[in-house]
Formats: structure tokens, C-alpha cells, sequence
């Protein structure tokens, strides 16, 4: 049972505004998929058992103290890259990924945790550390803390989900403070390495997304036929969109993937750029709790875990949002608590358990 002393530091407005998020999105969901579905409404009700069994696992991090998983982060983290293997082995392909493994009755996609399971770590990492962040073991220990999981989900093949696991990296050294060599250091090698990325790490579809993402008019019919389709959703909604299970792009299935990676452009369509706007409103306003609960954080382990959260957070809603309104490449990465799959879901709740327990106890409560 949880103090009812400590209930009072709940941020229930970021509570609130995460739930309004997962609201609109499985409504948007519930559009996307009944013509397809016949009105069965399947994809709704898995969506809505991954939540209901989300908030079970956000009320458990909520209550058990974040510092517990200080103690934890080794097992935590050679947990994560034995799971991570043996998607190898045992785990599936669905759009050209082998990233899920199937439990029968649920599709586990162990990269979504480890997300989570990286912030833990790193956040043990630089909290230990007192002084400025300027020898290369300290960096190389980072890089390989990060690098392993990275590697393990590029080659799966996972872009966006490997890019996430860079955005909270850099987010995180950020806050921490890095010195400006190592960032030129960093640059350069990216940079002198981006010819071999480019020939021999990425994939062909990959390179293609890239290459549409500068020209998608140049294949408008198959490798630009997703970015094109998305902004005719998103321009045709205009201001206050055509209504619920009334767009002709998400209704008449011209717009792929309408319930995962494009399902911000069901909402534009169909309601327009009103509903649009109070979407990405609601996620500023999530963003900015969480980085307030890292500030009044009352240890820096708490601050890392917090400033973790809201870079994955981040760059997540950049990237998803932008893709569909053509400034970013599309990566198939998904829009946290609003497009389906029950993976995404559940870590993002979990996440989200961890930075309110950190909101909870930022202070020493006097009994």
C-alpha cells in the first residue's frame, strides 16, 4: 500500500493528460480499423486489454520506490540483452523485422522494453559520477551500455527503435554535461562513417525511405505511395477535419498503416487541425511534467530515470508526427500512448509508473 502521504505528490495532471492521449487514441484506432474489421472491433478491444493491464503495471512502478531499481540495473540490464537475443532464435518476421516474439495469446516486441531498461541503466551510470564527463573510459562504458542493445535491434532490421536508444543517449549526456571534444569526436566519426552506413548497414527499403523522404514524388506509387498518402489525410482534415469514421483516406483505406505509424494522420483527417493541435498540446504538457518531476527530482538517479523518459518521449512524437507531415523520414516508429500494439503500450505505462514514483518521493516524508 502506498502512503497516502506520498499519493499527494501524484502529478495527476500528467496522469490525466496520458490517459486523454490513450482515449483519443484508441478512438482514432476504433476509426482506422472497422471498415477493415467488418465492426468487430478487434484491434479496440486488444487495445483496451493492453491498457487495462498497462495501468497495473504503471500503479506497481508508482508505488515500489524507482531507487529499488538502482539495486536492480545489472540484472536489469543483462535481462534486457538475453531477451533481445533470443528474438534472433525464436522470434518472428512482420514487416520485414524480426523483432516480436509470440507468446500465443500476445506479441511481445522486447525492443520497446529495452528502451526502458537503457534509461535504468544509464541513469545508475551518471548518477554514480561526481565530476565532468572528459576520459574515453567513461564514454567508451556509455557506448557500450548503449551499443550492445543498439546493435542488436539495428540488425533486426529496427531503425527507428535503435534511433530512439540514441535520442535518450544524447538527451541524457546532455543534462549531464559531456565535454565538447568528445562531441566533435562524435560528429566526425558519424560523419566520416555515413558512406559505410550508408552502402553496407542499411537496408534497401531504408536507403529508399531516406531517398523518398527528400523526393517522395519520385515513386509515388510505392516507396513515396506512405508519405504522400499522409499529407493528403492531414491537409484534407482542414480545420475541424471530416469527422470520425468519415475520412476518405483512413475509411477507404488509401492511408497504410492507419492504426500504428500513421495514426496521427487519422486524427488530422478526421479531426482536423483542431483535434491535431490539442494532440500534440497535450503531449507538450506531458513532456513538460515530466522534465519538472526530473528537476524537483531528490537524487540525481531520479533526475537521469526522468530526463530518460521524456528524450525517448521526445524524440518518439518529433519523429512520428513529423513523419506524417513530411519534415522527418519515415521509421515506423510508433506515437507513444496512441497507436496500437500492446508492447509500445505497456512500456510507455511502465515508463511513465517510473517517473511518478520519482514525482512521489522527491522529498523526505515525516511521519
Amino acid at each position: 500500500m502506498v502512503d497516502k502521504k506520498l499519493l499527494k505528490n501524484v502529478d495527476y495532471v500528467l496522469v490525466i493528460c496520458v490517459y486523454i492521449v490513450a482515449a483519443i487514441g484508441i478512438l482514432a484506432i476504433s476509426s482506422a480499423t472497422h471498415v477493415k474489421e467488418n465492426g468487430s472491433y478487434s484491434s479496440v478491444i486488444k487495445q483496451a486489454l493492453s491498457l487495462a493491464i498497462g495501468t497495473v503495471a504503471f500503479i506497481l512502478l508508482m508505488s515500489m520506490d524507482y531507487s529499488y531499481l538502482n539495486g536492480y540495473s545489472k540484472y536489469i540490464y543483462i535481462a534486457n540483452i538475453i531477451i533481445l537475443l533470443m528474438v534472433a532464435v525464436v522470434g518472428h518476421v512482420s514487416k520485414g523485422a524480426q523483432s516480436w516474439i509470440s507468446l500465443g495469446f500476445f506479441n511481445l516486441q522486447p525492443s520497446e522494453f529495452a528502451k526502458v531498461a537503457c534509461i535504468i541503466t544509464l541513469s545508475k551510470f551518471l548518477s554514480e559520477r561526481d565530476g565532468p564527463l572528459d576520459n574515453a573510459h567513461d564514454v567508451l562504458m556509455i557506448m557500450m551500455n548503449v551499443g550492445i542493445p543498439f546493435v542488436i535491434i539495428f540488425v533486426q532490421p529496427d531503425l527507428g527503435t535503435a534511433l530512439v536508444f540514441v535520442a535518450i543517449t544524447l538527451g541524457m549526456l546532455f543534462v549531464y554535461g559531456i565535454e565538447k571534444k568528445f562531441i566533435l569526436a562524435g560528429g566526425s566519426a558519424v560523419a566520416v562513417s555515413m558512406p559505410i552506413i550508408w552502402f553496407y548497414a542499411l537496408k534497401p527499403h531504408q536507403r529508399n525511405r531516406i531517398i523518398t523522404f527528400i523526393n517522395p514524388s519520385r515513386d509515388p506509387l510505392k516507396t513515396g505511395y506512405h508519405a504522400i498518402q499522409s499529407k493528403i489525410a492531414v491537409g484534407s482534415g482542414m480545420l475541424t477535419g471530416r469527422g470520425l469514421y468519415n475520412g476518405t483516406q483512413t475509411q477507404l483505406n488509401f492511408l497504410p498503416e492507419a492504426r500504428t505509424d500513421f495514426i496521427f494522420s487519422v486524427v488530422g483527417e478526421e479531426l482536423g487541425f483542431i483535434g491535431a493541435a490539442i494532440v500534440v498540446l497535450l503531449y507538450l504538457i506531458i513532456l513538460y511534467r515530466i522534465i519538472k518531476i526530473a528537476a524537483r527530482a531528490k537524487d540525481k538517479f531520479g533526475m537521469y530515470l526522468c530526463v530518460g523518459v521524456a528524450a525517448m518521449f521526445l524524440f518518439q512524437i518529433f519523429e512520428n508526427i513529423g513523419m506524417t507531415i513530411g519534415l522527418m523520414p519515415i521509421t515506423g516508429i510508433t506515437l507513444p500512448f496512441m497507436s496500437y500494439g500492446g508492447s509500445s503500450l505497456l512500456a510507455n505505462l511502465i515508463a511513465l509508473g517510473i517517473v511518478i514514483s520519482v514525482g512521489m518521493r522527491r522529498q523526505k516524508i515525516n511521519f
